[in-house]
């Protein structure tokens, strides 16, 4: 009963929360209802720094809602509003929008084959394999094709090839993800951007246009674009009073773990508050959240070059940067993430649950020595063994019984960690 009783609660202040959220008009895309920081009782002195950090991280778009009214939206260099920028993989929740609606259209079942819709031979499996890969494989990114082809986008046959039996393996292989446009194409028998019209650009004023790049098919369109869909996603995709997707039970499926492996991967959302997550080109799990720093129900499109789309809907935020970082934080920018949610609270100021991880549970601290300028990463314990590889799981470092490890001749960026001690393995990650 007390179970039942807190659903109840829940979903009465998912509701309410929903029914006081603002949705900008699309007949004029320019109007937009603003609420100042103040009014909100946000810290404004801090704001000048989140900005400044933006900047340094070569920022082009910050825009953050608050149920759904714009509070921060800052520009950077000569970008402005009007101008358009690539949401890399930060697309693929638009793409996962789309399999939903023409799952709900009666156009295909994410539990099909993918070969009744890219035809037989698409790979380079046997016709077993090939068969035994469905939709909801290449959704969860769990087909079981090799990621460790020299290019992972690669769609050509020659590229596609078996690893392990679908559903078994999690990888981030862009390649399998690029399939399901041919998917949803020809389910549809509409082009992409057609498709992409009709179902979500003119119900929402939405604007922007698929372009092919080499493999990918990239999404461009304005910052306000982005933030549009991630109210859109905030609100379970209905805009206003009109449902844009009515499938709930596929929405829930999107934004919730969709395998055991990763536990941190919805439908092609990321999701932030869980016990582990991984990362692209590497299968170590890391026991942590995704972005400590930010809200633990927060679920977000991350993209290549810091591409961002972030919801969470506890706090009534939608918090969107686009831009290029100042450093390389591999194809899934977490830790940009991460970094932009830890100057955004202290605007914002709140007392959110904060999921920040402890000596405890990651065996070692980082310290920054102020005389020499020296960075060290300390082992709790010391009789471990200790790999440090960068984000391609190359090995970079490695000791035994050593304490104090000193990382300051690594350059700047994004480390992984592997701890071995007593028959306990821990793999995090850390930014130099």
């Amino acid at each position: 009963m007390r179970t039942l009783a807190f659903v109840a609660l829940f979903l009465s202040v998912f509701y309410t929360s929903a029914q006081n959220l603002y949705f900008p008009p699309i007949s004029n895309a320019a109007n937009w209802d603003t609420i100042s920081p103040s009014t909100l009782g946000w810290n404004i002195k801090k704001i000048a720094p989140l900005y400044d950090f933006l900047e340094q991280q070569n920022s082009k778009a910050f825009i953050v809602l608050k149920d759904g009214k714009i509070v921060l939206e800052k520009y950077f260099g000569s970008f402005t509003k009007d101008s358009a920028w690539y949401w890399a993989s930060a697309g693929k929740t638009l793409t996962s929008f789309l399999v939903g609606t023409a799952q709900e259209g009666g156009l295909l079942s994410i539990s099909d084959p993918s070969s009744k819709y890219l035809g037989a031979g698409w790979s380079n499996c046997t016709p077993t394999q090939e068969q035994n890969i469905t939709i909801r494989h290449h959704l969860t990114m769990t087909t079981g094709l090799d990621d460790g082809v020299p290019d992972n986008h690669c769609t050509d046959k020659s590229c596609l090839n078996y690893l392990a039996e679908p559903g078994t393996r999690w990888a981030y292989h862009n390649a399998a993800y690029n399939m399901l446009e041919k998917v949803i194409t020809t389910a549809s028998k509409q082009n992409i951007n057609t498709y992409t019209q009709s179902k979500l650009l003119y119900k929402t004023g939405i604007t922007g246009l698929w372009l092919t790049v080499d493999y990918d098919n990239v999404f461009y369109s304005k910052p306000r674009s982005m933030a549009r869909f991630g109210l859109l996603a905030m609100n379970r995709f209905v805009w206003g009073k009109d449902t844009i997707l009515h499938d709930k039970e596929y929405v829930n499926q999107m934004i919730t773990p969709s395998q055991d492996i990763n536990k941190s991967y919805g439908y092609l959302w990321w999701l932030n508050g869980k016990k582990s997550y991984m990362l692209p080109s590497t299968q170590l799990v890391f026991p942590a959240s995704l972005a400590p720093d930010a809200p633990t129900d927060m679920y977000a499109g991350i993209g290549k070059n810091g591409q961002l789309v972030c919801i969470s809907p506890s706090q009534g935020i939608v918090m969107v940067r686009m831009g290029n970082p100042a450093n390389d934080f591999g194809e899934v920018s977490t830790v940009l993430c991460n970094q932009i949610w830890q100057r955004l609270h202290e605007v914002i100021n709140t007392s959110a649950e904060i999921n920040q991880p402890n000596s405890n549970q990651t065996g070692f601290t980082v310290t920054r020595t102020s005389t020499t300028s020296q960075v060290f990463v300390n082992v709790t314990n010391e009789n471990a063994s200790v790999q440090i590889m960068n984000i391609n799981g190359k090995l970079l470092l490695e000791s035994e019984g050593e304490k104090n490890i000193n990382v300051s001749p690594l350059p700047f960026g994004i480390y992984i960690i592997k701890i071995t001690s007593e028959n306990r393995i821990i793999c995090s990650k850390f930014v130099r």
